[in-house]
């Protein structure tokens, strides 16, 4: 009975949990398209998560790319194909790996840093100093934030691409001792547009998940220094599992 009784309440603290963060997604969504807008907010959220996360999302891209340059050398090694190492590699940089994983990277950084945040504004009753004062706390706080996810995201996954495509190249024409003009023409050959956008748009959608994941933990903290430490574990392990629940959905609708 004591087994039961555990299962029973973690699924009712399960329920409840995803029922405050719909009510949450649905509060923010209906204030997304009602003014006023912070436009200083915004712009600041901007170069935080954009400008800020690039150095990180670079020094992954260039690894992840000569990484998979390597690996898939290794394997079209095996019955003569050393050729397609190139749009391999691109393929999988530009479906995937570039917004996964250039999500996972701005989750651990920008993700905590939104609930931190967030979260000691709400313990110290800042927040409720801003609702005294007549200011919305979600088009002030909330929006912003999930808005410059959305559109960062797009950016820094491109960032991804492109450093990650020319670390491939270094290690794939240099090291592999690839021939340049059949490397360049295989990518032409077997990658396009729609590889992509398909990429750009699951950057949107993962922006979207860590920032309101992020904003939602962090507006919902208690317990002062300690809930804002527990806050911002539980959303980097909830965006991260969440990006990439919905990267397998959508790679399933898109392919």
């Amino acid at each position: 009975m004591h087994t039961v009784e555990n299962i029973g309440r973690m699924t009712i603290s399960f329920l409840e949990e995803l029922g405050a963060f719909i009510l949450f997604f649905i509060e923010a969504a209906t204030h997304l398209v009602r003014p006023p807008v912070f436009v200083k907010q915004l712009f600041k959220q901007m170069e935080f998560i954009g400008i800020r996360s690039t150095p990180v999302v670079m020094l992954t891209g260039i690894f992840t790319g000569m990484v998979s340059a390597l690996q898939t050398h290794h394997g079209f090694s095996l019955f003569g194909a050393e050729s397609l190492v190139g749009s391999t590699t691109a393929l999988g940089l530009l479906r995937e790996l570039g917004p996964v994983l250039g999500a996972l990277m701005v989750t651990a950084r920008a993700g905590s840093a939104m609930t931190a945040e967030i979260g000691i504004m709400r313990v110290t009753q800042q927040i409720d100093a801003l609702v005294v004062m007549g200011v919305n706390p979600f088009k002030y706080l909330i929006i912003p934030r999930v808005v410059a996810s959305i559109v960062m995201m797009p950016m820094l996954t491109l960032v991804f691409d492109a450093i990650g495509m020319i670390g491939s190249y270094i290690v794939g024409t240099i090291i592999l001792d690839i021939d340049r003009g059949v490397f360049m023409a295989r990518i032409v050959e077997y990658v396009g547009y729609e590889d992509l956008f398909s990429g750009l748009i699951k950057g949107c959608f993962f922006g979207a998940i860590l920032s309101v994941v992020g904003c939602y933990k962090g507006y919902s903290t208690s317990g002062g220094a300690e809930g804002v430490g527990h806050a911002a574990t539980q959303s980097v392990v909830i965006s991260s599992v969440s990006i990439l629940i919905a990267d397998y959905i959508l790679t399933a609708i898109m392919f």
